[in-house]
């Protein structure tokens, strides 16, 4: 089966979960969750009402129910307010599914969104689930990819400031970078070139609004001259729209909102993130807790389904 985790309870996640599993075959999905939070969301109303069905990662799942590997950590909660327990919980039936796949029991873990404010308030240093996913496996530096349609952007970096990302541009990170981005690549089956986008306007018009394409430039010859399938820098105002229509297999943005923008702005709630580069892939929606809207029962599930859709896809393909 392909685990599925909540997020923070008090957010939209379990709401979005259930809607999007009416979609599927629920035999297909394990959800990580206390059963009461299921329960409790399961009341909202345009809420899908499944029989809940406590299992083991081992067992085989049953169509027609919510399948949940019970973790009975939170006993009772209040939507749309941050609390470290809640943070607590988020990170436990994470941290479960992850162990789960690393043990071979299920295939991958799609996640629902994390409260960055209650992970802290629950004492865990992690900014989200890339950084939770890098100490619960040991993978250093894991890679994040967004998919809609045909565009797929990776991230040289991604939670840090503007300034430190335009600092992180350098040859020794790109160098680093290409050849893992091309690996994950073909994990995944994707065929064609990786574009690397510049980080100044026009990519810096040949120095006139800065050198760091210099840097680029060298890294990307000296993969290229390695066999590997990358050209760049590439304008960013044009490289996103280039790969949507074809042109490249993927793009590499060189920081956190380079890539969001573009991918948002073309499908907000289709965007899904992978993290790839670790022993267990996993996949999300790319939106917050939504806390503004929490236990009202009017959260889309678009990205969710998208996200089960891609999750089933992978499964089938690795079988």
């Amino acid at each position: 089966m392909v685990a599925v985790t909540i997020g923070d309870p008090a957010g939209i996640g379990c709401e979005i979960v259930l809607k999007a599993l009416a979609e599927f075959d629920s035999a297909d999905f394990a959800v990580y969750a206390d059963a009461r939070v299921v329960e409790k969301t399961m009341r909202l109303p345009g809420v899908p009402q499944f029989p809940i069905r406590r299992i083991r990662a081992s067992d085989v799942g049953e169509s027609g129910c919510c399948n949940v590997v019970d973790i009975p950590n939170l006993p009772d909660f209040e939507f749309s307010r941050i609390d470290a327990r809640c943070g607590r919980s988020a990170y436990e039936y994470f941290a479960r599914a992850v162990g789960d796949a690393m043990k071979g029991l299920v295939s991958c873990v799609c996640t629902a969104p994390v409260h960055k404010v209650a992970l802290r308030a629950a004492g865990l240093d992690a900014a989200g689930h890339t950084e939770m996913l890098s100490q619960l496996t040991g993978a250093e530096d894991p890679l994040t990819m967004f998919q809609v349609d045909g565009l797929r952007i990776f991230f040289l970096s991604r939670h840090v400031s503007l300034v430190k990302a335009c600092r992180m541009v350098t040859r020794e990170r790109l160098l680093d970078y290409i050849p893992r981005c091309i690996a994950a690549m073909e994990q995944l089956g994707l065929e064609g070139e990786l574009a690397v986008a510049g980080l100044n306007p026009h990519c810096g018009d040949n120095g006139l609004f800065g050198s760091e394409e210099r840097v680029i430039e060298e890294a990307v010859s000296a993969c290229r001259s390695r066999g590997l399938p990358v050209c760049g820098p590439v304008s960013a105002d044009s490289v996103f729209w280039q790969c949507l229509k074809g042109r490249y297999a993927a793009v590499l943005s060189l920081y956190h909102d380079q890539g969001h923008i573009a991918a948002k702005t073309y499908d907000f709630d289709r965007t899904i993130s992978l993290t790839l580069g670790c022993p267990v892939l996993r996949l999300s929606v790319d939106h917050g807790t939504a806390f503004d809207i929490a236990g009202r029962g009017i959260a889309d599930e678009t990205g969710m389904a998208e996200v089960f859709a891609k999750a089933l896809s992978w499964t089938r393909r690795r079988s």
